[in-house]
């Protein structure tokens, strides 16, 4: 599945981020520049796989229908974490201040990257081999 491709592919990327000079304006912008497009693959992902599962909210759900919706069927994830995810997503456009940069770029190293993790393990033990077609 092209969609569980990019997410895998994108995560590797993003994996890099702890062992980056985060002091560097330039190389946090990037980190939070990977980080927005590693959660618009995950709730992508998501969406295929809800219409996978046949729930309805895949043919027009937004991101916040979306997460609420796959954290019904995928106890693994972090329902609130998704969601704050979101929110800083859609404020990380914002960001001119370099302390709030910094603070971003901290939480994505030591939550949001590990719940990528977490969720990529999770879709595994669900599907299998199924997302490799």
């Amino acid at each position: 599945m092209k969609k569980y491709d990019n997410y895998v592919s994108a995560l590797a990327s993003l994996r890099e981020a702890p062992q980056q000079d985060l002091d560097n304006e330039f190389i946090q912008s990037g980190i939070i520049g990977k980080f927005e497009l590693q959660f618009e693959l995950g709730w992508k992902l998501f969406k295929a796989l809800l219409a996978y599962e046949g729930d309805p909210v895949s043919a027009s759900g937004s991101p916040r229908d979306t997460i609420k919706t796959a954290f019904q069927y995928y106890d693994f994830m972090d329902e609130t974490l998704w969601l704050r995810m979101l929110r800083d997503r859609n404020d990380s456009a914002h960001i001119y201040d370099a302390d709030r940069a910094r603070n971003l770029v901290h939480v994505i190293i030591s939550e949001y990257i590990p719940e990528f993790e977490r969720v990529l393990d999770g879709l595994d033990r669900r599907y299998g081999t199924l997302l490799n077609d």
